[in-house]
């Protein structure tokens, strides 16, 4: 089956292996970033079947009219990866009212954006994927991250709530907890001593298309990924 997906907050990492992934699955993609340098270059290098998409997820407007271009090009969006993110990295005697407002902006309010405009072409079609990025940070604060982790918390409340509410219409929202560092970009591909530390950002993909495959009578609500260096 061909998808329509969207995948918001795209950037070197997981993002990009998440875009990548779904278009060697056969997905038509569109790519959000609040600056569409990036996107446009990995669109432009994937081919056809992505699009990159300068928005802001923190503006509602900007975000129908990202939906609009991506629906304009490949159809209706049936899979939606909520993988935008921020906050300062500072405790609550640091952080300012602003600060925090921009995390919640980001992670919650941002995701709250994309949905809502994502689930209405699930509801008049044969329903949709909804995925959340998570952190370790969505289950246990992170000392010296307040908006951070508030943003996260408020992110996975709103997957296990849409879950509930969507989930009859045959929409599938799943909150997947990153509990631990990802490789980052400028880490080469050659094994080091260390290598074992990191979460391969293509495997993690792997995991988001899953999700996106899984079987209506087995959906997984939450699902958490780590090293396997890491004790659970």
């Amino acid at each position: 089956m061909t998808h329509t997906a969207v995948v918001a907050g795209v950037g070197p990492g997981l993002g990009a292996s998440i875009v990548r992934r779904f278009v060697d699955e056969g997905c038509q993609v569109g790519l959000f970033a609040r600056s569409g340098d990036y996107v446009d270059e990995l669109a432009a290098d994937l081919g056809p079947d992505a699009i990159g998409v300068a928005v802001d997820v923190t503006d509602p407007d900007a975000v129908r009219e990202g939906f609009e271009t991506v629906r304009d090009a490949f159809g209706p969006v049936d899979v939606l990866v909520n993988h935008a993110s921020g906050g300062a990295w500072k405790g609550v005697r640091d952080i300012s009212a602003e600060e925090f407002d921009r995390a919640l902006d980001v992670s919650a309010r941002g995701a709250l954006h994309c949905s809502q405009a994502a689930v209405p072409d699930m509801l008049a079609n044969d329903g949709g994927t909804i995925v959340f990025t998570g952190a370790t940070s969505a289950v246990r604060g992170r000392d010296g991250a307040i908006g951070f982790s508030a943003g996260k918390f408020a992110a996975r409340g709103m997957a296990e709530s849409m879950a509930r509410e969507l989930g009859p219409a045959g929409i599938h929202v799943a909150h997947v907890v990153i509990d631990g560092q990802i490789r980052p970009p400028e880490v080469d591909d050659e094994p080091e001593d260390n290598d074992d530390e990191y979460l391969d950002p293509d495997a993690i993909a792997d995991s988001y298309w899953h999700l996106v495959e899984q079987d209506r009578s087995s959906w997984t609500l939450e699902l958490d990924v780590r090293p396997h260096v890491e004790a659970f």
